[in-house]
């Protein structure tokens, strides 16, 4: 008997679909709550906040929110704020969710943004850009293949 494999995540580490299934419930739950401006912190009012995956255990104990503040302008202080409202933040979740345990909750920054920026920069960069360039030698062979004749039947 095969076991199905899930997806890779950013630690390369494969996640079941059931941890798939309860992140995605998480994070949309979390950004209706954040949506309709349900915490009353105030470093987090009028911050727009992209929840842009979230990442449960094996366990199913424990919830990581990879979190974005829109323009990423005082990132530190919206995380610390969201790590304080976790606990309202899971007590409202349980009223959204049918989950029976919902796991704890914790708040990082999202860097694949950042991440993803320096791969575009490095793809546009000089010294890479002859790399990306296409190879003349295929482009011609690819044109004398089209040329030739083909059978039809």
């Amino acid at each position: 008997m095969t076991r199905k494999k899930g997806h890779a995540s950013r630690d390369g580490h494969e996640r079941t679909q059931r941890q798939l299934r309860v992140g995605e419930t998480i994070r949309h739950a979390i950004v209706e709550v954040l949506a309709r401006g349900e915490i009353r912190d105030p470093d987090l009012s009028g911050v727009a906040v992209t929840v842009t995956e979230v990442r449960v255990s094996p366990d199913l104990k424990n919830a990581t929110a990879f979190v974005m503040p829109l323009g990423g302008e005082g990132i530190d202080i919206v995380v610390t704020a969201l790590n304080r409202a976790a606990p309202f933040l899971r007590r409202s979740l349980s009223e959204k969710t049918t989950m029976r345990y919902l796991p704890r909750l914790g708040f990082i920054v999202d860097t694949a943004f950042e991440h993803s920026q320096h791969i575009d920069e490095l793809l546009h960069s000089p010294r890479v850009s002859p790399d990306l360039a296409p190879d003349p030698a295929s482009d011609l062979a690819q044109d004398l293949s089209s040329d030739a004749p083909q059978d039809s039947d």
